[in-house]
Protein backbone atom coordinates (compact mmCIF):
# COMPACT_ATOMS: atom_id res chain seq x y z
CA UNK A 1 0.00 0.00 0.00
CA UNK A 2 2.95 2.34 0.49
CA UNK A 3 4.29 1.88 -3.04
CA UNK A 4 3.77 4.86 -5.37
CA UNK A 5 1.27 4.29 -8.18
CA UNK A 6 1.66 5.20 -11.87
CA UNK A 7 -0.98 5.15 -14.60
CA UNK A 8 0.53 4.57 -18.05
CA UNK A 9 -1.72 4.97 -21.08
CA UNK A 10 -0.78 2.86 -24.08
CA UNK A 11 1.41 0.77 -21.82
CA UNK A 12 1.12 -2.66 -23.42
CA UNK A 13 4.15 -2.53 -25.72
CA UNK A 14 6.98 -0.48 -27.19
CA UNK A 15 7.83 2.67 -25.20
CA UNK A 16 4.89 2.22 -22.82
CA UNK A 17 6.01 -1.26 -21.85
CA UNK A 18 9.59 -0.07 -21.29
CA UNK A 19 8.29 2.63 -18.94
CA UNK A 20 6.15 0.09 -17.09
CA UNK A 21 9.11 -2.27 -16.62
CA UNK A 22 11.44 0.42 -15.30
CA UNK A 23 8.95 2.01 -12.92
CA UNK A 24 7.97 -1.41 -11.64
CA UNK A 25 11.63 -2.22 -11.00
CA UNK A 26 11.70 0.98 -8.92
CA UNK A 27 8.84 -0.26 -6.72
CA UNK A 28 5.96 1.50 -8.45
CA UNK A 29 2.59 -0.17 -8.69
CA UNK A 30 1.35 0.07 -12.26
CA UNK A 31 -2.07 0.79 -13.75
CA UNK A 32 -1.57 -0.38 -17.33
CA UNK A 33 -3.97 0.98 -19.93
CA UNK A 34 -4.45 -0.49 -23.38
CA UNK A 35 -6.96 -0.15 -26.18
CA UNK A 36 -6.48 -3.01 -28.66
CA UNK A 37 -3.25 -4.78 -27.65
CA UNK A 38 -4.93 -7.21 -25.26
CA UNK A 39 -2.52 -10.12 -25.65
CA UNK A 40 0.57 -7.98 -25.10
CA UNK A 41 -1.07 -6.17 -22.18
CA UNK A 42 -2.08 -9.38 -20.38
CA UNK A 43 1.37 -10.86 -20.89
CA UNK A 44 3.05 -7.79 -19.40
CA UNK A 45 0.69 -7.63 -16.42
CA UNK A 46 1.24 -11.32 -15.69
CA UNK A 47 4.99 -10.83 -15.91
CA UNK A 48 5.00 -7.89 -13.50
CA UNK A 49 2.67 -9.59 -11.03
CA UNK A 50 4.85 -12.71 -11.01
CA UNK A 51 7.77 -10.52 -10.06
CA UNK A 52 5.78 -8.71 -7.35
CA UNK A 53 2.33 -9.98 -6.42
CA UNK A 54 -0.68 -7.66 -6.89
CA UNK A 55 1.49 -4.82 -8.17
CA UNK A 56 -0.09 -4.25 -11.58
CA UNK A 57 -3.64 -4.00 -12.89
CA UNK A 58 -4.96 -3.81 -16.43
CA UNK A 59 -7.61 -1.37 -17.71
CA UNK A 60 -8.99 -1.34 -21.24
CA UNK A 61 -10.36 1.94 -22.59
CA UNK A 62 -10.99 3.74 -25.86
CA UNK A 63 -9.52 7.19 -25.27
CA UNK A 64 -11.90 8.68 -27.83
CA UNK A 65 -14.84 7.80 -25.57
CA UNK A 66 -15.26 10.20 -22.66
CA UNK A 67 -17.19 7.71 -20.52
CA UNK A 68 -14.32 5.24 -20.87
CA UNK A 69 -11.76 7.96 -20.10
CA UNK A 70 -13.63 8.80 -16.90
CA UNK A 71 -13.88 5.12 -16.00
CA UNK A 72 -10.14 4.67 -16.61
CA UNK A 73 -9.37 7.51 -14.21
CA UNK A 74 -11.60 6.07 -11.49
CA UNK A 75 -10.22 2.56 -11.93
CA UNK A 76 -6.67 3.91 -11.67
CA UNK A 77 -7.30 5.23 -8.17
CA UNK A 78 -9.46 2.41 -6.82
CA UNK A 79 -6.93 -0.43 -6.17
CA UNK A 80 -4.49 1.49 -3.96
CA UNK A 81 -6.55 4.57 -3.13
CA UNK A 82 -4.09 7.01 -4.64
CA UNK A 83 -2.15 8.06 -7.72
CA UNK A 84 1.37 9.50 -7.87
CA UNK A 85 2.12 9.66 -11.59
CA UNK A 86 0.07 10.04 -14.78
CA UNK A 87 1.97 9.19 -17.96
CA UNK A 88 0.06 10.12 -21.11
CA UNK A 89 1.92 7.83 -23.48
CA UNK A 90 -0.84 6.56 -25.81
CA UNK A 91 -0.66 8.15 -29.25
CA UNK A 92 -2.23 7.48 -32.64
CA UNK A 93 0.33 7.92 -35.42
CA UNK A 94 -0.22 7.43 -39.16
CA UNK A 95 -0.08 9.52 -42.35
CA UNK A 96 -2.91 12.00 -42.97
CA UNK A 97 -2.09 13.68 -46.31
CA UNK A 98 -3.97 16.86 -47.14
CA UNK A 99 -6.86 15.98 -49.47
CA UNK A 100 -7.25 12.48 -48.03
CA UNK A 101 -7.76 13.12 -44.30
CA UNK A 102 -11.12 12.25 -42.76
CA UNK A 103 -13.01 13.55 -39.75
CA UNK A 104 -12.73 10.11 -38.18
CA UNK A 105 -8.95 10.33 -38.40
CA UNK A 106 -9.05 13.83 -36.90
CA UNK A 107 -11.11 12.60 -33.94
CA UNK A 108 -8.86 9.58 -33.41
CA UNK A 109 -5.54 11.43 -33.49
CA UNK A 110 -6.79 14.30 -31.33
CA UNK A 111 -8.39 11.95 -28.81
CA UNK A 112 -5.23 10.09 -27.86
CA UNK A 113 -2.77 12.97 -28.18
CA UNK A 114 -4.64 15.89 -26.61
CA UNK A 115 -8.27 15.26 -25.57
CA UNK A 116 -7.74 12.26 -23.30
CA UNK A 117 -4.52 13.64 -21.73
CA UNK A 118 -6.35 16.85 -20.84
CA UNK A 119 -9.37 15.18 -19.31
CA UNK A 120 -7.35 12.52 -17.50
CA UNK A 121 -5.28 15.32 -15.98
CA UNK A 122 -8.42 17.23 -15.01
CA UNK A 123 -10.12 14.24 -13.40
CA UNK A 124 -6.99 12.99 -11.65
CA UNK A 125 -5.67 16.38 -10.51
CA UNK A 126 -7.15 16.10 -6.97
CA UNK A 127 -5.55 12.69 -6.44
CA UNK A 128 -2.20 13.90 -7.78
CA UNK A 129 -2.35 16.99 -5.59
CA UNK A 130 -2.75 14.80 -2.50
CA UNK A 131 0.45 12.90 -3.32
CA UNK A 132 2.32 15.91 -4.75
CA UNK A 133 2.61 13.83 -7.87
CA UNK A 134 3.46 14.59 -11.46
CA UNK A 135 2.22 14.27 -15.02
CA UNK A 136 4.42 13.36 -17.97
CA UNK A 137 3.09 13.85 -21.49
CA UNK A 138 4.64 12.22 -24.54
CA UNK A 139 5.25 15.01 -27.03
CA UNK A 140 7.34 14.77 -30.21
CA UNK A 141 10.13 16.62 -31.95
CA UNK A 142 7.63 17.22 -34.79
CA UNK A 143 5.47 19.40 -32.54
CA UNK A 144 7.72 22.29 -33.54
CA UNK A 145 8.47 21.48 -37.19
CA UNK A 146 5.83 19.40 -38.98
CA UNK A 147 6.38 15.93 -40.37
CA UNK A 148 5.39 15.72 -44.03
CA UNK A 149 2.04 13.98 -44.67
CA UNK A 150 1.38 13.82 -40.92
CA UNK A 151 -0.45 17.11 -40.45
CA UNK A 152 -2.92 15.86 -37.83
CA UNK A 153 -0.20 14.23 -35.77
CA UNK A 154 1.99 17.34 -35.88
CA UNK A 155 -0.94 19.58 -34.94
CA UNK A 156 -1.93 17.27 -32.08
CA UNK A 157 1.60 17.10 -30.70
CA UNK A 158 1.93 20.89 -30.87
CA UNK A 159 -1.25 21.08 -28.79
CA UNK A 160 0.21 18.46 -26.45
CA UNK A 161 3.21 20.71 -25.81
CA UNK A 162 0.93 23.62 -24.89
CA UNK A 163 -1.13 21.26 -22.73
CA UNK A 164 2.03 20.44 -20.81
CA UNK A 165 2.87 24.10 -20.28
CA UNK A 166 -0.60 25.22 -19.26
CA UNK A 167 -1.10 22.29 -16.87
CA UNK A 168 2.30 23.01 -15.34
CA UNK A 169 1.04 26.49 -14.52
CA UNK A 170 -2.49 25.53 -13.51
CA UNK A 171 -1.58 22.61 -11.23
CA UNK A 172 1.46 24.14 -9.53
CA UNK A 173 2.67 24.09 -6.83
CA UNK A 174 1.33 20.66 -5.89
CA UNK A 175 1.72 18.85 -9.23
CA UNK A 176 4.61 19.09 -11.67
CA UNK A 177 3.92 18.61 -15.40
CA UNK A 178 6.57 17.94 -18.02
CA UNK A 179 6.86 16.38 -21.46
CA UNK A 180 9.27 14.18 -23.35
CA UNK A 181 9.83 14.56 -27.10
CA UNK A 182 11.25 11.32 -28.52
CA UNK A 183 13.11 11.25 -31.79
CA UNK A 184 14.02 8.06 -33.67
CA UNK A 185 13.45 5.53 -30.91
CA UNK A 186 11.49 2.82 -32.74
CA UNK A 187 10.37 2.58 -36.34
CA UNK A 188 6.58 3.01 -36.66
CA UNK A 189 4.66 -0.26 -36.58
CA UNK A 190 3.25 0.46 -40.05
CA UNK A 191 6.73 1.42 -41.30
CA UNK A 192 7.40 0.71 -44.98
CA UNK A 193 10.89 2.21 -45.23
CA UNK A 194 13.58 0.03 -46.72
CA UNK A 195 16.98 -0.28 -45.07
CA UNK A 196 18.54 2.32 -47.37
CA UNK A 197 15.88 4.90 -46.47
CA UNK A 198 16.32 4.15 -42.79
CA UNK A 199 20.07 4.64 -43.08
CA UNK A 200 19.58 8.01 -44.81
CA UNK A 201 17.29 9.12 -41.99
CA UNK A 202 19.78 8.03 -39.35
CA UNK A 203 22.52 10.05 -41.07
CA UNK A 204 20.48 13.18 -40.31
CA UNK A 205 20.78 12.49 -36.58
CA UNK A 206 23.98 13.89 -35.06
CA UNK A 207 24.50 10.71 -33.04
CA UNK A 208 23.73 8.67 -36.23
CA UNK A 209 21.82 5.93 -34.48
CA UNK A 210 18.35 5.04 -33.23
CA UNK A 211 17.59 5.43 -29.59
CA UNK A 212 16.09 2.78 -27.34
CA UNK A 213 12.76 2.68 -25.49
CA UNK A 214 14.76 2.55 -22.28
CA UNK A 215 16.15 6.00 -23.12
CA UNK A 216 12.60 7.32 -22.77
CA UNK A 217 11.85 5.21 -19.70
CA UNK A 218 14.98 6.49 -17.94
CA UNK A 219 13.98 10.08 -18.73
CA UNK A 220 10.53 9.41 -17.27
CA UNK A 221 12.11 8.06 -14.09
CA UNK A 222 14.43 11.07 -13.88
CA UNK A 223 11.53 13.51 -14.17
CA UNK A 224 9.61 11.65 -11.48
CA UNK A 225 12.34 11.07 -8.92
CA UNK A 226 15.24 13.45 -9.51
CA UNK A 227 13.78 16.64 -10.96
CA UNK A 228 11.77 18.38 -8.21
CA UNK A 229 12.45 21.83 -9.68
CA UNK A 230 11.71 21.01 -13.33
CA UNK A 231 8.21 22.03 -14.37
CA UNK A 232 6.59 22.90 -17.69
CA UNK A 233 9.50 21.66 -19.79
CA UNK A 234 9.77 19.47 -22.88
CA UNK A 235 12.88 17.29 -22.89
CA UNK A 236 14.00 16.10 -26.33
CA UNK A 237 15.43 12.58 -26.32
CA UNK A 238 16.42 12.39 -29.95
CA UNK A 239 20.18 12.15 -30.43
CA UNK A 240 20.16 15.78 -31.56
CA UNK A 241 17.65 15.26 -34.40
CA UNK A 242 15.82 18.49 -33.52
CA UNK A 243 18.94 20.40 -34.50
CA UNK A 244 18.77 19.20 -38.10
CA UNK A 245 15.04 19.12 -38.92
Amino acid sequence: MDNPVALITGGAKRIGAAIAHLLHQNNYNIVLHYRNSEAEAKHLVDELNQFRKNSCILVQANLANMQEVESLALQAIEPWGKLDVLINNASSFYPTPIGETTETQWDDVMASNIKAPFFLAQILAPALQKTHGCIINMADIYADKPLKQHSLYSIAKAANVMLTKTLAQELAPDVRVNGIAPGAILWPEQDKLNESSKEKLLQKIPLQTCGNPNDIAKTVLFLIKDAPYINGQIIAVDGGRNLTI
